[in-house]
C-alpha cells in the first residue's frame, strides 16, 4: 500500500485556541444575512463533549472547518477530549489535493501525525477493513455537500454509514447547511442505473442537510442493505431555515472540490451537471466560471443558444453570449484547450430559479445543433449514456431524442417527486 506525507493545513491550532475561540460567539452577521452554526461549531462549544473517551475516525476533506476556517481534524488533535485514532479522504483527498476522479492515496498527516485511509470509491468491505483497522469506536462525518445526487460526498457518506452498521461503530454526522436549500427537485433514480454518482433511489436536487439524508438512509435503505440500522446521531446546525441558501448565511464557504469554487457554482450545479452527460458540450471546467459557462466548438455552437434560451422567459435565469477556452475537459479531451461557445448561466432571483427546469431547457436548445451528441462510456456495454446515471434512467434522454418540450420533460416526473417529498418528510430537522 502506498503511504505517503501529506502537507500540513494552514493555520496552527493550539488547545487553548480551542478552548478560548469559539465559533460564531459573537454571533454578528452583515444586515441580511443570517448568522448559521454548523455541526461542528455546536460541537466545539462544548470541548468534544459527545466524543469524549471514544476512539474517533474522522471522514472529512477541507470542508470540514468551523467558523474560524478551522478544521476539524486540528482542531480535535489540540483538544485533549478526543482520541483521534484516524482519518478517511473522499474523492479530492483528505487535504483537497487531487483533482476529480481522483485521490490522495494512503498516508501520514504532517500535521497531526495520524493516518489518514484512501476511502474515494471504496467498497463496503474496504470500509469495513478501515474501521477495523484503525480502530475506531465512532465514526464521525463533516462534509459539505452541494445538494445533488451526482455528487458523491453523500455515497461515501452512506457507504461508509452500512460499513460501521456491520461492524458495529457508533455513527456521528456534524450537520452543515444545504447550500442550494431545503426544497427538492427533478427525476428519482431507478434501480437499474444506480452507479457511484447515485446508489440509491432519492431525487436528482434532494432539498436535505446531510444530517437529515443520513437519517432517510439509515431509516429507508439500511435495515435491507446492512441488515441493520447503525447507532447514528446527528450534531444539528443551528439557526438554519430551509428557504436559507448559502448567500443567506455568514458560514464560510469552502471549495469542496476544485470545480467547485463559489456560491455561484453550487446554485447552479444541480442543473448544470447535466452536462457531463453531453459529449460534445463542456460543462466550464477549466474555467473561473465552472458549470456556469456551458458550450461546444465555437464552429458548431453559437449565438443563437442564448437567444432561444431568453425567449423562453425562464424564471429567474438569463443567458448571456458566451466564449471560452477550457483548460480542462475531463471526459471530452475534444474540447480542451479549444474555442468554445455557448451560454453562461446568470441567475437574477435565486427565489425562483428551478436548476434543474433550466438545465432541461437548455439541453432542449442545444439538442437541435447537428453537433450535439450524449456522451457514451465504451465500459458500460448495457447502460452506456452517462446522462442516463445522471438523471437516474433513460426518460429525460429518450423524451428530448423525441422532441418532446421543457414541461412534458419536467412533469414525468411530478408523481415521483411529490411521494419522495413524503417519505423524506419524518426525517428532516430544520422548518
Amino acid at each position: 500500500m502506498e503511504r505517503r506525507k501529506f502537507l500540513a493545513g494552514a493555520g496552527a491550532v493550539t488547545a487553548g485556541a480551542v478552548a478560548a475561540t469559539a465559533p460564531g460567539a459573537a454571533g454578528h452577521a452583515a444586515p441580511g444575512i443570517r448568522h448559521v452554526e454548523t455541526g461542528l461549531d455546536v460541537l466545539v462549544r462544548s470541548d468534544f463533549a459527545d466524543l469524549a473517551g471514544q476512539r474517533v475516525g474522522v471522514i472529512s476533506n477541507p470542508t470540514g472547518v468551523d467558523s474560524a476556517y478551522r478544521h476539524l481534524v486540528d482542531l480535535m488533535h489540540a483538544s485533549g477530549t478526543v482520541r483521534l485514532a484516524a482519518a478517511f479522504g473522499p474523492e479530492h483527498g483528505f487535504r483537497g489535493s487531487a483533482q476529480a476522479g481522483g485521490s490522495e492515496g494512503t498516508g501520514i498527516d504532517a500535521r497531526t501525525g495520524i493516518t489518514v485511509y484512501d476511502a474515494y470509491g471504496a467498497s463496503l468491505a474496504k470500509w469495513e477493513t478501515m474501521f477495523t483497522q484503525a480502530g475506531v469506536d465512532t465514526v464521525v462525518f463533516d462534509i459539505q455537500d452541494v445538494g445533488a445526487r451526482f455528487y458523491t460526498y453523500i455515497w461515501t457518506m452512506y457507504t461508509s454509514m452500512m460499513a460501521a452498521a456491520r461492524v458495529g461503530k457508533r455513527y456521528v454526522v456534524l450537520d452543515r447547511p444545504n447550500p442550494v436549500g431545503g426544497r427538492a427537485y427533478g427525476p428519482m433514480m431507478t434501480a437499474g442505473y444506480t452507479s457511484g454518482v447515485g446508489l440509491k433511489e432519492i431525487v436528482q436536487q434532494h432539498g436535505m442537510t446531510v444530517g437529515e439524508l443520513a437519517r432517510f438512509f439509515n431509516a429507508e435503505f439500511l435495515p435491507a442493505e446492512a441488515g441493520r440500522q447503525v447507532d447514528l446521531h446527528v450534531v444539528k446546525c443551528r439557526h438554519w431555515k430551509r428557504d436559507r441558501l448559502a448567500a443567506d448565511t455568514d458560514l464560510p464557504w469552502v471549495m469542496p472540490s476544485p470545480n467547485m469554487p463559489t456560491q455561484d457554482t453550487a446554485l447552479v450545479y444541480p442543473g448544470t451537471g447535466l452536462f457531463e452527460g453531453v459529449a460534445t458540450i463542456t460543462e466550464g471546467r477549466g474555467t473561473t466560471r465552472p458549470f456556469e459557462l456551458i458550450g461546444g466548438l465555437a464552429e458548431d455552437f453559437d449565438y443563437h443558444w442564448s437567444d432561444r434560451l431568453n425567449a423562453r422567459n425562464l424564471p429567474g435565469v438569463e443567458f448571456r453570449e458566451a466564449y471560452f477556452t477550457p483548460t480542462s475537459a475531463g471526459q471530452k479531451p475534444a474540447l480542451l484547450n479549444k474555442l468554445c461557445a455557448g451560454v453562461e448561466v446568470k441567475v437574477v432571483d435565486r427565489a425562483t430559479y428551478d436548476p434543474i427546469r433550466t438545465a432541461v431547457a437548455m439541453l432542449v436548445e442545444a439538442h437541435k445543433y447537428e453537433a450535439f451528441a450524449w456522451r457514451r462510456d465504451s465500459w458500460d456495454a448495457v447502460r452506456p449514456y452517462w446522462i442516463d446515471k445522471l438523471t437516474g434512467s433513460p426518460r429525460l434522454r429518450t423524451m428530448i431524442d423525441a422532441g418532446a418540450d421543457v414541461d412534458d420533460v419536467v412533469g414525468a416526473w411530478a408523481d415521483e417527486l411529490a411521494d419522495f417529498d413524503r417519505r423524506r418528510k419524518p426525517h428532516l430537522l430544520y422548518r
